[in-house]
């Protein structure tokens, strides 16, 4: 997959984002997200505050780029709603996950609906970042490693109460484990379920999983917001998991060769 003549060249990903080369040892990589019927509005299907919306779609976008050794530099959020209030607090809201994260230097651009009124809410968030091509967190798992679940599944009206009880992934989450050497590689899971992304986290090291029989979460139920993120870990580093994060964790399988 490779860009026009004239543009930078895209270099080819199975995961929610897009890649551009602009150098040998440098790349943007560039993530995006999108709500809709979630807020407060008339025909809303699901109640939530536009805060909170704005906080989580900014999460799922900077989570993609974090996941992959990103830095974040800025924020894009396309607003279908008026500029005050719904989108005043949606802006609030991508900003306190931006303080949440503790990222610096992070731009924030937007653009909201100011001619036609909105009954239901959308809003669109796209997050730009930075990664040397040495520091990208795809494609390196290696046979044996484990896989583990961090948060619950969690979708629609559950995520609220997840958040608040501390049962679903965030960015911190991320930040924690994403610099340690034996977290190889890791996978936000969003609307596909955990078993997509396991299957996209061998594939993309040419490896097959062996699910765990004695796995405890659904793997086929959307994580909507991002709610679980996936690491693949060198074998027998659970425990160094379980010690620096507060959230539930459940072992999806093994990685291993895969068959001739």
């Amino acid at each position: 997959m490779t860009g026009s003549p004239a543009g930078p060249r895209s270099i080819r990903s199975r995961r929610d984002l897009l890649l551009l080369a602009f150098s040998k040892d440098r790349l943007l990589a560039v993530s995006c997200d999108a709500a809709g019927g979630i807020g407060l509005k008339l025909h809303d299907k699901v109640r939530a505050h536009p805060r909170i919306l704005g906080k989580m779609t900014a999460r799922v976008a900077l989570m993609e780029l974090l996941a992959i050794g990103a830095n974040p530099i800025a924020l894009a959020g396309t607003l279908s709603v008026e500029p005050d209030p719904t989108g005043n607090q949606v802006v609030k809201g991508m900003l306190d996950e931006v303080r949440y994260a503790r990222l610096r230097n992070v731009q924030i651009l937007l653009s909201s609906e100011k001619n036609v009124k909105v009954t239901e809410t959308g809003i669109g968030v796209t997050a730009i970042g930075f990664i040397s091509t040495s520091n990208l967190m795809t494609g390196r798992c290696e046979a044996r490693d484990e896989v583990v679940a961090v948060g619950q599944p969690h979708v629609g009206q559950e995520v609220l109460r997840g958040e608040a009880t501390r049962k679903i992934a965030d960015t911190l989450d991320i930040i924690k484990v994403r610099e340690k050497s034996f977290v190889h590689e890791i996978i936000p899971v969003g609307s596909g379920g955990i078993l997509r992304e396991t299957k996209t986290m061998a594939k993309d090291s040419n490896l097959s999983i062996r699910l765990s029989s004695s796995r405890r979460v659904d793997l086929k139920k959307s994580a909507g917001p991002s709610t679980v993120i996936l690491c693949a870990l060198r074998e027998g580093s659970l425990r160094k998991v379980e010690a620096l994060l507060d959230k539930p964790i459940s072992v999806i399988g093994q990685l291993c060769e895969r068959r001739a």
